[in-house]
């Protein structure tokens, strides 16, 4: 049982995926702060823009992780949240004040978008999580 390049992505792909579902937990957790209005607006909004940031680098990572080792049917599958990641980003580098600026998130409608989006994000992760297991035990077998 020999440990491929492939095996090697699945298994990156997997660590880097269990710290994206805990900067997806991280970032629900700070709305549900938002909301009940525990903490600094201006500070948590700097923390989910920081998170948002990493979240975006670690999976644009782990698809060229997949792109590298021509797992093409993974590259797809995550495709649609990267191209997600990059529209944020990039309306966010042309001078807004960040994706999630504190005058504007507390605004209803912006505010239960990026809950909404923070849930969804989580939900995607953990399929991708579970994915990722399946396809190291595939691999590892079929070597």
């Amino acid at each position: 049982m020999a440990l491929t390049f492939i095996a090697f992505a699945y298994i990156v792909a997997l660590t880097l995926t269990a710290l994206l579902i805990f900067f997806a937990i991280c970032l629900i957790i700070i709305f549900d702060e938002l909301k009940v209005d525990d903490k600094d607006l201006i500070k948590q909004c700097k923390t989910l823009n920081l998170l948002i940031m990493l979240e975006c680098m670690t999976h644009i990572f782990i698809n060229f992780l997949f792109v590298i080792s021509g797992e093409w049917l993974t590259v797809f599958f995550n495709l649609p949240l990267v191209l997600y990641h990059i529209n944020k980003q990039c309306r966010h580098l042309l001078g807004e004040f960040g994706i999630y600026e504190a005058r504007r998130i507390m605004i209803s409608e912006i505010f239960n978008l990026a809950q909404r989006e923070g849930w969804i994000r989580l939900s995607f992760y953990m399929i991708t999580f579970f994915y990722y297991i399946y396809c190291i035990i595939a691999e590892l077998i079929r070597k």
